[in-house]
């Protein structure tokens, strides 16, 4: 696998702080083999480079998965608790790194123009694609009920009205 090194003007993943999402960034300013500022190829924003939360996810977890691994037994079995602690917490990244990627997949290459405003009287389908203005853009992944939708965000799934009539 080749990474090709970013230069000004390229494009690169980033989180955006005005839009709290990872989203594709145009590098305006770099120092060295840094880049340093971006401007949000989604709302214009200008802010300093943060790497993606999936990647200091994906840290997280590995180092959690390295530390929980390493650690020696000592007496009266303290890393026996601590080794099962780092193991639920890497479980837990896991679990929000397959939620994330599973959104990312759902929304990949979509246009702006494929996501419909959220609004309590849409009456939405399995697949469709939603813009809500707290969550972010999701997917509907199933229909609970008439009145009940299951919506897949970045942040994870949430239960949501539709089709409601005032």
């Amino acid at each position: 696998m080749t990474t090709k090194k970013p230069k000004t003007g390229g494009e690169i993943d980033s989180y955006c702080t005005k839009c709290k999402l990872d989203l594709t960034h145009r590098i305006i300013a770099m120092v060295g083999d840094d880049v340093k500022k971006v401007e949000c190829k989604t709302c214009g924003s200008h802010h300093l480079y943060r790497r993606p939360k999936s990647e200091v996810l994906a840290a997280a977890a590995l180092k959690a998965k390295t530390t929980g691994s390493a650690s020696t037994k000592r007496e009266g079995g303290s890393d026996e608790k601590r080794s099962s602690g780092a193991r639920a917490g890497s479980a837990a990244a896991k679990r929000e790194m397959d939620q994330t990627a599973q959104w990312e997949h759902a929304i990949a290459g979509q246009p702006s123009t494929a996501f419909k405003p959220y609004r309590i009287s849409l009456t939405l389908n399995p697949g469709e694609l939603v813009r809500h203005p707290k969550f972010g853009d999701g997917v509907v992944a199933r229909v609970i009920d008439r009145g009940k939708v299951e919506i897949l965000f970045k942040d994870g799934a949430k239960t949501m009205a539709h089709g409601q009539t005032s």
